[in-house]
């Protein structure tokens, strides 16, 4: 081989094999040094990178999902789902983790020959969920109507918002097209239906954890053995524990009474928060709701006809608040005559934020949403403003005497403290005609009784050491100065005076041994007899009656029967089961009545459950291809994700 590379007449040879081996170090070294091709653009707006083939990390051509757009999608989330803030960060990592998957799918799908174009995106809007209020009666509501509604729906620009739309047409384009070949025969949907629509009704005897907890009756010997035994379980049951010296003082002690807010401080305020006074634009409306499926309804043309109905009885005279009270399917509103206050906009489903912002105040127009068949009145319009200051001046002055009190309060405190480092607590609360105060030792979860509220002083008391300078905290009416003055470590407990929580941790371990063993006694016994109620009376156990039940159906004492106890649906009537563990329960079952659905009901629900498992069945595979792709994705080191990023708990691409 050498010889041959050594010859002259093989150049064009030597330069393939130079360019084989230039490509082989190369992927060696992005291999094995992973981030070497990291530039800023991965420290910035970057959340992670997604590159779609091996070679797009040398041209730096990934597909960047940005920090931005994850915070943007995360906080929307977190509103939508009336989400606390602290919740924020879970959520900054599981949107990234989608978005990321996101781009990964779509260059599965680039690679596969699946894109959708700009065509398919305005088909979309013309014939999707949105096509009603983009295009009524066939005509587009205009560039800027489109652009307000992308804007107040999505928080989006249009052309962000198209690519996002004709990103997902990619991913559900992809999805069809990787189970295409999912199939299901009409036996197994036959076999399917009659299994999820068998109905049982049966007798079962029940033996309660709690009756069995007072069988275990041990000895004083048997708890001091299990207590030994378990030493190291109650090495430390006894939680540390704190005494704390305090004094404390209320708001009207603090010297140089209540403060003053001045007119120039509450303008200073107004001017600095003047976005929190701006109130956007919203109407006031009531609707009386027909829905459809259901209710008082069964079809659409049923729906339709009553709301058309109900709008010619409004127009005549007759009185909307009445109507709706007796008509209305709208729970929350239709006792309040159809009353649903003020909305911005967005805040409805879009067919009826169009109605409310669009139609004339006072008119009343019939609705159609994915909820059924809406009369409408927009009852006010209030475009958007700022509230003026006499309108927020109360809660302005209010809000700033609170932080001045607070404060003043806090610097008083602080004073009180350091004057205490050098003279005493003692002497310091005596200068000041104050009380000292010691607890009694106080576990971290402990109540001080000489304040309000002692949560924080015991807090901070747990987190500073014993002889510590002394510091202060807010005792719920004021503050509180305080030292630590004694500390009794975390340490194990005497047997006298952990007794009764032996008892009970000895019952515990017990517990669910005996009531397996009851149960099976239970159970051998009913099967012996042939004769269910007279084994559950010589063991003590219950015997109830169920209803006609379903797999979904809800047995007291025993749970969701399908989840519970999943054979008793093949048990023929008059058999008994075996035992069943119910958690907090023994169960044994005798069927007294099994009824199973008519060919004629499968055959009517074929269609329905062919689809019903037919769904099923795709979403498994196309979860399998989706972990697959991720799998592939990861191994090759195609994602990318920011170093800040990742501390954040993404793991996708790690």
């Amino acid at each position: 081989m050498i010889r041959f590379l050594q010859s002259k007449d093989n150049r064009l040879v030597k330069a393939i094999f130079i360019v084989i081996i230039g490509a082989a170090v190369i992927t060696m070294v992005v291999t094995l040094i992973p981030g070497i091709f990291q530039t800023d653009s991965v420290t910035g707006d970057t959340y992670a990178t997604v590159y779609p083939h091996w070679y797009s990390r040398f041209t730096f051509s990934g597909d960047t999902v940005t920090m931005t757009r994850v915070q943007e999608v995360a906080q929307q989330q977190l509103q939508r789902q009336r989400l606390p803030d602290f919740a924020l960060p879970y959520m900054v990592q599981r949107v990234g983790q989608q978005l990321i998957l996101q781009k990964v799918l779509l260059a599965k799908a680039a690679s596969l020959g699946v894109q959708a174009n700009d065509d398919d995106v305005r088909n979309f809007l013309h014939t999707g969920q949105y096509g009603e209020f983009l295009f009524p009666k066939g005509q587009f509501i205009g560039e800027e109507k489109y652009r307000q509604f992308i804007t107040s729906q999505f928080d989006m620009s249009t052309a962000a918002f198209e690519k996002a739309l004709g990103e997902d047409i990619t991913v559900n384009r992809l999805r069809s097209l990787i189970t295409a070949g999912v199939t299901v025969s009409d036996s197994e949907i036959r076999d399917q239906y009659r299994k999820q629509n068998i109905k049982i009704k049966f007798d079962y005897a029940v033996i309660s954890s709690d009756d069995l907890r007072k069988q275990i009756n041990p000895s004083d010997a048997d708890l001091q053995g299990f207590f030994t035994k378990n030493a190291a379980r109650y090495a430390n049951a006894v939680p540390e524990e704190r005494k704390i010296t305090y004094f404390a003082f209320t708001a009207d002690q603090v010297p140089g009474g209540t403060p003053k807010v001045s007119d120039q401080e509450i303008q200073a305020y107004y001017s600095a928060h003047q976005s929190e006074y701006q109130v956007p634009e919203q109407a006031r409306s009531r609707h009386i709701l027909i829905k459809f499926p259901g209710g008082a309804s069964k079809t659409d043309a049923e729906a339709k006809a009553k709301a058309d109905a109900l709008l010619k009885q409004i127009q005549g005279g007759a009185d909307f608040a009445e109507l709706a009270k007796k008509n209305s399917e709208d729970p929350g509103s239709g006792a309040q005559g159809g009353e649903l206050g003020f909305a911005r906009h967005g805040a409805m489903v879009p067919e009826f934020d169009a109605a409310i912002f669009g139609q004339k105040i006072g008119d009343v127009k019939i609705v159609h949403s994915q909820f059924g068949y809406h009369i409408v009145q927009v009852e006010e319009r209030q475009t958007a403003h700022t509230q003026p200051l006499s309108e927020v001046q109360p809660v302005i002055q209010s809000t700033l005497l609170r932080q001045k009190e607070t404060q003043t309060e806090s610097a008083y405190a602080q004073s009180l403290a350091t004057e205490a480092a050098k003279n005493g607590l003692a002497k310091t609360a005596a200068a000041h005609h104050l009380e000292v105060v010691t607890t009694p030792s106080l576990s971290a979860q402990g109540v001080i009784s000489g304040l309000p509220d002692g949560s924080q002083v015991i807090a901070k008391a747990f987190a500073a050491k014993q002889g510590a300078d002394p510091a202060f905290a807010p005792s719920g009416e004021g503050f509180a100065i305080f030292q630590v003055t004694g500390v009794t470590p975390p340490h194990a407990p005497t047997f006298a005076d952990w007794k009764d929580k032996v008892a009970k941790d000895y019952a515990d371990e017990r517990l669910p041994q005996l009531l397996t063993q009851k149960t099976k006694e239970l159970a051998d016994k009913a099967h012996a007899l042939n004769d269910l109620a007279k084994a559950a009376k010589e063991v003590g156990a219950t015997v109830k009656t169920s209803d006609l039940v379903g797999e979904s159906g809800q047995v007291p004492d025993l749970g969701q029967v399908g989840t519970v106890a999943p054979d008793l649906f093949t048990l023929s009537v008059g058999s008994i089961s075996g035992p069943i563990d119910a958690q907090r329960t023994g169960v044994v079952a005798k069927l007294l009545d099994k009824q199973e659905p008519t060919a004629d009901e499968i055959t009517k629900n074929l269609d329905q459950t062919r689809e019903q498992i037919l769904d099923q069945r795709r979403e498994e595979v196309f979860g399998i291809f989706v972990s697959n792709a991720q799998d592939e994705f990861k191994k090759a080191r195609l994602i990318q994700v920011n170093a800040k990023a990742a501390k954040g708990g993404v793991d996708l691409g790690q």
